[in-house]
């Protein structure tokens, strides 16, 4: 892909596309991947799974949302809400070449991906790395004694605390779980057991409304990036198994 992808605000979304290795193994599919809070493209995490996916035969597309990494906008504009219409430009563009679009989130992105798909027909397979479910108690909890616009996410001052974020976590959307209904195309969940930021009992939960519709893996020990190399790696491989063994019977 060469094409230059903004969203309905003129903001220039930053992208890495690459091929799949060796080209063409996984014809038609495209797997597009995208961070969580106060990150970028450029995660290792994100890294490390689309390496693991070329190596597997996918292109890979992983973007950076609107007002992160070096995609235009402001910081303090993101939100779930603005991030699925990034997503929904990126699909766009993507699917004028590929028919078949898999969409890996990480926590935020995750419930991103989850909105999205749920009425998205474009996407054909979804999976969430330490997927958040239940927004307005991950905001509560990771930031209710930040006063927005004058606090920060964590610390960071590169990250301000609006009340936008606030409003579309706590208010507007409060909990995936209604979408994570509505799903039916293949999907895969993995979350660390020692994950602090997005609790296991979010992937959990949807595992229970999904019930044998799902599949999940708990990663012993993992915390919420996935950061010790043995963790990621059994993370990444389990993410190109499922893919490849979906799309095989896909195609068959």
């Amino acid at each position: 892909m060469d094409t230059i992808i903004e969203n309905s605000y003129g903001e220039n979304l930053d992208y890495t596309f690459s091929p799949g290795e060796p080209a063409l193994l996984c014809r038609g599919w495209i797997v597009i991947l995208g961070h969580g809070v106060t990150g970028d493209k450029d995660r290792p995490l994100i890294t490390d799974a689309a390496r693991a996916l070329n190596e597997a035969g996918f292109d890979t597309l992983r973007f950076s949302f609107a007002g992160n990494g070096q995609s235009g906008g402001e910081f303090r504009d993101a939100s779930i809400t603005k991030e699925v219409a990034d997503l929904n430009v990126v699909i766009t563009a993507a699917s004028s070449n590929y028919p078949n679009i898999c969409y890996i989130g990480h926590s935020m992105g995750a419930a991103v991906g989850v909105i999205q798909a749920a009425q998205d027909k474009r996407i054909n397979a979804l999976v969430s790395l330490a997927g958040m479910v239940n927004t307005k108690a991950f905001a509560e909890t990771e930031f209710g004694e930040e006063t927005p616009e004058t606090g920060c996410m964590w610390e960071d001052p590169d990250c301000p605390l609006s009340s936008a974020y606030m409003t579309d976590l706590c208010e507007t959307i409060q909990s995936v779980a209604p979408q994570a209904e509505q799903i039916s195309i293949p999907w895969l969940l993995l979350h660390g057991s020692e994950d602090d930021v997005v609790l296991p009992k979010d992937s959990e939960q949807v595992a229970q409304i999904k019930a044998n519709a799902v599949n999940a893996i708990y990663i012993e020990g993992a915390d919420h990036s996935f950061n010790d190399p043995e963790h990621k790696a059994q993370l990444t491989a389990a993410v190109s198994s499922w893919l490849s063994e979906h799309t095989s019977s896909s195609s068959s």
